[in-house]
């Protein structure tokens, strides 16, 4: 009997599709120069340069890490500052930029610090997943608010220290009067005609410096309500806090993938520190001061006006937590509602169901 064999099915072929990813970039910041570092996907080192902080040395820079092979992901430190250029331009040029905080302690501990070793730790952090923020894209309302508010502190911090001065001219005024007027009245009329002039026109500044503030803080609420109007309607949220917070989350608020990412960005989600039977959690010094400060403050203002905030803090204090306790947990409801009413919906709606 001759067998016959059954037709083996041909699969049809597949198109090899390249790699989305070779290598990996990071990048040291400075005022003047970035320090570059490029890996491959298999964390091996291939090179590290230096480049110039200007719209040229960009380009150089992004064209070296290509000739490495296919690029998509970029670890950029100090993406607030002296690296929010870079982050910018490697944003339009379709690079997925990653914000690099901190540095690979492990790495600096075995081979030092250098440029060049803090730019490879930040492209290891990209690839490990340690680090995975989204920048900020520093362009936008949220961008336009943090440059008012940094005119508006700057005035009152100016008016601040004219009064200061205003008050010292004044003391050494009436002392100097007295001391004169001891010896000769004349000189003393001369002596006090001076300061006079002085705290006229100390007068003046402090009123100019009183009203740009007062502008200042407009355009401020102005940009508040043109962008999130909702916010000012949260109990305890005005103007002021709302931008601060508004500042923190940035622009594009949709990088923060929970309500609990807001929160620590913020400072207010708990720290533990458990240990065998001890279970505790202790405050988080870490996040955004100015946004921790402002959720402070919406939280003092519920605790006087609030019928509901109260109730808590009745609540919690029977059950034997102190007060400065019962204001860290209200911190963290307010991050969360504040958070609900940032988020566009889509995102709002993708973390429900996943969730």
């Amino acid at each position: 009997m001759t067998s016959t064999s059954m037709p083996q099915p041909t699969l049809p072929a597949q198109p090899q599709q390249a790699p989305e990813e070779d290598v990996v970039l990071g990048v040291d910041t400075h005022k003047d120069v970035h320090v570059a570092a490029v890996i491959t996907i298999l964390r091996a080192l291939l090179a590290h340069q230096e480049f110039p902080a200007t719209a040229t040395g960009y380009r150089q820079l992004l064209a070296w890490a290509h000739s490495f092979g296919a690029l998509g992901r970029a670890g950029v430190e100090c993406t607030g500052s002296y690296g929010a250029a870079l982050a910018r331009f490697l944003s339009r040029e379709n690079i997925q930029v990653v914000e690099v905080n901190q540095p690979d302690r492990a790495m600096r501990r075995k081979r030092g610090k250098t440029d060049a070793v803090d730019a490879e730790a930040a492209a290891r952090a990209v690839l490990s997943g340690r680090a995975d923020v989204m920048p900020k894209t520093g362009e936008g309302p949220a961008a336009d608010m943090r440059v008012l508010r940094l005119a508006k502190e700057s005035a009152v911090k100016a008016r601040t220290q004219a009064k200061s001065q205003l008050k010292a001219v004044a003391r050494s005024r009436s002392r100097a009067a007295g001391d004169t007027l001891q010896t000769h009245q004349r000189g003393t009329n001369r002596q006090a005609r001076r300061p006079t002039r002085r705290r006229r026109r100390g007068r003046v500044h402090i009123q100019q410096l009183t009203a740009e503030a007062k502008e200042l803080a407009r355009r401020v609420t102005t940009a508040v309500r043109r962008c999130h109007p909702q916010l000012l309607d949260i109990v305890g949220v005005g103007p002021d806090s709302a931008s601060a917070l508004l500042i923190a989350a940035g622009d594009n608020p949709e990088r923060l993938a929970s309500e609990a990412s807001f929160a620590a960005l913020c400072g207010v989600s708990p720290v533990e520190r458990s240990s065998g039977k001890t279970q505790r959690r202790r405050l988080n010094r870490g996040g955004h001061r100015q946004a921790n400060s402002a959720l402070y403050r919406i939280v003092v203002t519920r605790l006087r006006r609030d019928a509901r905030t109260c109730l808590y803090l009745e609540r919690r204090t029977k059950q034997g937590m102190s007060k400065r306790e019962i204001i860290r947990c209200l911190k963290r409801y307010v991050a969360r509602e504040i958070y609900r009413e940032i988020q566009p919906a889509s995102t709002l709606t993708a973390s429900t169901s996943t969730a």
